[in-house]
């Protein structure tokens, strides 16, 4: 996600981790797929496809892993272990890291090339972990389990009793949020315990990857690829709306799910703040 922001310097390097408070963890259903409650508002592409991006069968470099439950706990550990992976989301394939171990998070950044001044979402596991993380009570009832799981990033104000990192994005006083409709992230950033670092898998400024063999000149920096196949939301990515403002919203990036993330929006009774004339 790119979100417009002044931040000043690199993000530090930090020699440890800082552990988030504990989340239950969940029985897993099929991570071929994605989540099978529906929402009025985004129609949903249940297949995958795994015909049209085979890996060698070599995997010389031996991080490719199906993104399946057998795997789920191998990827939580590299987290844990302060490591980057690969993974898919409802949209596009992501690099994923702890939130709180900066020096994953510079890793991302370096593996990237992206600019420092271009801030990180996070991702939680479920609507209701939103809340520990940044401010939610200005909004409607019933609003963020409308949008999601699904392919939106929130942004809101990180405010005082947000428990993530000020060190993550530092400067920046808004945070951008998802929830993908995508069991396979949603099972790690639950066994976690705390919220993922997630960007798309790709230099920056190069198009988005819907197959692994898309980012395949970055697998040596990534502990693990999990591979779910060709992902069918397009190369768009996910929409970028900024709720920080009571009653208002503004669209960031139109991304995948504009039109269905605007009826939304609307239909809690949110305006569109425009731009000033």
């Amino acid at each position: 996600m790119i979100v417009s922001s002044r931040i000043v310097g690199k993000l530090p390097l930090l020699q440890h981790r800082v552990p988030l408070i504990g989340v239950p963890k969940f029985g897993f259903a099929s991570f071929l797929h994605f989540n099978t409650r529906f929402k009025a508002g985004f129609p949903k592409k249940m297949a995958w496809s795994l015909d049209n991006c085979s890996v060698s069968a070599e995997n010389k470099l031996g991080l490719v892993r199906p993104a399946t439950e057998a795997y789920a706990e191998e990827a939580v550990e590299a987290l844990k272990a302060g490591k980057v992976i690969a993974v898919p989301t409802d949209t596009i394939y992501g690099f994923a890291c702890d939130a709180c171990s900066l020096e994953a998070v510079n890793q991302i950044y370096e593996i990237k090339g992206r600019k420092y001044t271009s801030p990180l979402a996070i991702c939680v596991a479920d609507v209701s972990d939103i809340k520990r993380f940044a401010v939610t009570e200005h909004l409607p009832s019933g609003l963020l389990d409308s949008l999601l799981p699904g392919p939106v990033t929130v942004v809101l104000t990180r405010g005082e009793s947000s428990i993530l990192e000020k060190s993550l994005n530092p400067g920046l006083e808004s945070i951008g949020v998802r929830v993908p409709d995508s069991n396979f992230i949603r099972a790690i950033a639950r066994g976690s315990e705390g919220a993922l670092a997630l960007t798309s898998a790709n230099l920056s400024g190069k198009p988005s990857s819907v197959c692994i063999k898309d980012f395949e000149n970055l697998w040596e920096h990534c502990a693990y690829v999990f591979d779910g196949g060709v992902l069918p939301s397009g190369r768009a990515g996910s929409t970028i709306v900024d709720l920080t403002r009571l009653g208002k919203y503004k669209i960031l990036r139109p991304g995948s799910a504009k039109e269905d993330t605007v009826a939304i929006l609307q239909k809690h009774s949110l305006a569109e703040e425009l731009e000033a004339s």
